[in-house]
């Protein structure tokens, strides 16, 4: 065997200080926890229908919160590619089934005899893996599209034109995400009629676009950061200049 590969198979032989991995910088997994963390709350906040306007707009509880899913998303796929978000995705897709798993076996864990909540245990996370097919199934589709249309734009126009990659990759990812995350849950929630279907699908997607808009502003800033702050970043943007308007 050669010196160099047995260095490699045994790299503890070279030192006998310890040593560690180094992170070359915190970002990407900062983001990637955000986007995990906001769809694991996201699952359990949606077990529970909305009816706002005296019950005319139909929702679910994380209707407040999901949408930040994909500004994350949209910040990831700018700065970092589509591998990046595939593993992203792949990552959530992991720790979402963990949770459903996890919540099915804590129901079916026999109780204390004292205790007094296994009905309500079951009635709220005991919908979670429903929940979360529904989620997996529109998320996969959803981020996967939004990604994959932001960085395919991305190719054609370079740096210039983030409103546009931000604005049209968000519509066809959430429009794809929306409708099948509907399809599955509104039973859950309790949208059962055709009417408050259609309510759910669009009230869903109006505002998850909506919420893209209003904080493209704040999107802007974050990833001029990143941009900025990632060194490979920048070797890149040298490597490969922008195309000129």
């Amino acid at each position: 065997m050669k010196s160099g590969q047995t260095a490699a198979a045994a790299p503890e032989a070279r030192t006998s200080r310890a040593v560690f991995a180094r992170v070359s910088t915190p970002y990407y997994p900062v983001l990637m926890s955000l986007f995990v963390g906001i769809m694991l709350i996201s699952n359990i906040a949606a077990t529970k229908g909305v009816g706002l306007f005296g019950g005319w707009l139909v929702t679910d509880g994380a209707f407040f919160l999901f949408p930040l899913s994909y500004v994350i998303g949209d910040v990831i796929s700018e700065v970092y590619g589509f591998k990046a978000m595939r593993r992203t995705i792949l990552t959530g897709f992991g720790i979402l089934l963990l949770a459903s798993l996890a919540f099915t076996a804590t129901i079916e864990l026999p109780p204390l005899d004292d205790y007094e909540n296994q009905e309500a245990l079951e009635s709220v996370v005991g919908a979670v893996p429903q929940l979360v097919a529904a989620s997996l199934a529109g998320y996969l589709v959803g981020e996967f599209l939004n990604s994959y249309v932001l960085v395919k734009m991305k190719a054609r126009t370079g740096e210039r034109r983030l409103w546009a990659r931000l604005i049209g990759s968000t519509v066809v990812g959430e429009f794809f995400d929306t409708l099948v995350f509907c399809s599955i849950a509104a039973p859950v929630i309790g949208a059962t009629s055709f009417g408050s279907y259609v309510s759910y699908v669009v009230a869903g997607f109006v505002w998850k676009t909506a919420v893209e808009i209003i904080v493209m502003p704040g999107t802007y800033a974050v990833v001029r950061y990143l941009k900025r702050a990632e060194p490979s970043y920048a070797e890149e943007l040298q490597r490969n200049p922008a195309p000129q308007a």
